[in-house]
């Protein structure tokens, strides 16, 4: 895909996601006057506009990679469904939550949460840096090599922790309480990709069983 394309593809992606999150968040609110919602919106696409200029310039092969949504491990491919259900359900209820007051989050945990919500963004463009092959999908291309620098020097899977960051307290930087309950089990959804995609990876990607020596966690330094 041409770089013109590729620009097109990504403007009009962006232009899609962000009405639709809009409606996630604030259609179950039942109004507009909802400011964790807003600065929540803000924290993703003010950033992505950024880095979706940075990759373009400087790597537009990974925004191409980033393209692909269509898994060709069938087990990825049921995961990811459950996970896309999974999160559909956990961003639509901090909307009600907010409507019907079913917790009263402080206004400093969400502003702390907000901010480790960027945290946790800023992580993820540090794994893209890294790592070019860094896809959407479960796939090994030719050529692919091992990254173990930056943040994969750290844990194997350093996406997945900048997910986990992200999304972990998403709850909170919308404002709801109970809606932590259900993240519980973000993690075990998280670790069952990355059992999966490892599989492939030490059956496909030449000197990752040795990386996995070298680097022992997958997730959470110290812990997984």
């Amino acid at each position: 895909m041409d770089k013109k394309k590729l620009t097109i593809a990504i403007v009009i992606r962006l232009l899609t996601a962000i009405p639709v999150l809009g409606l996630i968040f604030f259609w179950p609110a039942g109004t507009f006057n909802y400011w964790e919602a807003w600065t929540y919106l803000g924290i993703l696409f003010i950033p992505m506009s950024f880095l979706t200029i940075y990759f373009l310039r400087n790597d537009p092969a990974l925004l191409e990679r980033r393209m692909r949504t269509r898994e060709e491990q069938s087990e990825q491919s049921v995961l990811t469904k459950i996970m896309s259900l999974f999160f559909l359900v956990t961003f639509l209820l901090p909307g009600f939550d907010q409507r019907f007051g079913w917790s009263d989050t402080p206004v400093w945990l969400a502003i702390v949460a907000q901010f480790l919500v960027f945290a946790g963004y800023s992580s993820f463009f540090f794994v893209l840096r890294e790592n070019s092959y860094a896809s959407r999908v479960v796939e090994v291309e030719e050529g692919q090599k091992v990254i173990s620098s930056g943040p994969y020097a750290v844990v194997r899977h350093p996406m997945y922790s900048a997910v986990l960051l992200m999304y972990g307290v998403s709850p909170l930087a919308l404002g709801s309480l109970w809606v932590t309950l259900p993240m519980i089990f973000l993690p075990f959804l998280l670790a069952v990709r990355i059992l999966n995609e490892e599989k492939v990876l030490l059956e496909e990607l030449d000197g990752y069983e040795e990386y996995t020596q070298k680097v022992k966690y997958r997730l959470i330094p110290g812990i997984w």
